[in-house]
């Protein structure tokens, strides 16, 4: 069966968030040997895969404030500095992607996506339709972008899927990151902290009052603005459904690509 699936490898599993430009080789070569392994399993199946930042844009992005504006030269070179960091991350993933066997193509977001005030309102969608097309798998990440209205600002992966979600119409998004879903307290300090299986209109607002920031830098927002981008989109995409697990997990990829009702750990988000 035919089945897209929008996949984010988080910035907080694929580097080390406390030291800057430090990637997670292994993971990441194990999590793409997952992707490749699931591609293998169901030939009817369509990835578009996206990356965070991590320890690479975040922390230069935070120290030339980019998020919040580029006006002066020293914000512009700061604009470059954070689309070049980004793109060597990228670059590492796709390499790690193309040794497993998962045929990727690297699409540059900052090329053509404009904002206004920090929303996205504009990506060229025909590449990213054109590969999904030839059986490829268009790769994305966090980056830096055009604001009509403060020069510059940095969008994140979350807000690329969310803008493709709306032409494309993914079955599911998997947002892989370094804890096991979404959790009722901050499970690094709090270890006895409840996971939330399943995040539904029921229970929004009662887990939106638990969710904290980030560990790390994470110049756009932290795990509370990215659920709450999550469950936007599948308020407005009717059968849409957002999983939320651990890379950590060997096979939690692989598992949720192919057989979803078999998973343990994790969050499903769902307005259904």
């Amino acid at each position: 069966m035919n089945e897209l699936i929008f996949v984010k490898l988080g910035g907080s599993v694929i580097t080390d968030k406390t030291e800057p430009e430090t990637a997670r080789p292994e993971t990441i070569a194990r999590l793409a040997g997952e992707v490749a392994s699931a591609l293998t399993a169901r030939s009817g199946l369509r990835l578009v895969l996206g990356h965070g930042s991590g320890s690479f844009g975040h922390l230069v992005a935070q120290r030339y404030g980019t998020r919040g504006g580029v006006h002066s030269e020293a914000d512009w070179q700061g604009f470059a500095e954070v689309a070049a960091v980004a793109a060597r991350l990228g670059r590492i993933v796709t390499d790690a992607c193309l040794a497993a066997g998962v045929p990727v193509w690297s699409l540059q977001p900052s090329a053509s996506a404009r904002c206004r005030g920090r929303e996205l309102v504009s990506l060229e969608i025909a590449p990213v339709e054109r590969a999904l097309a030839q059986r490829l798998v268009p790769l994305l990440y966090g980056d830096v972008a055009l604001d009509e209205l403060q020069g510059g600002t940095i969008i994140s992966t979350e807000q690329i899927f969310a803008y493709l979600a709306r032409h494309l119409h993914p079955a599911r998004m998997i947002l892989v990151g370094e804890v096991d879903g979404v959790f009722e307290g901050d499970p690094v300090r709090e270890p006895l902290a409840g996971r939330v299986p399943e995040i539904t209109a029921e229970n929004w607002g009662r887990v939106r009052t638990v969710l904290g920031g980030s560990h790390g830098w994470d110049v756009t927002g932290g795990m509370l603005s990215k659920i709450e981008e999550m469950v936007e989109l599948v308020r407005s995409l009717p059968g849409l459904q957002v999983q939320v697990l651990s890379g950590r997990r060997t096979g939690a990829l692989e598992t949720a690509l192919l057989s979803p009702s078999e998973m343990s750990g994790g969050t499903a988000i769902r307005w259904f």
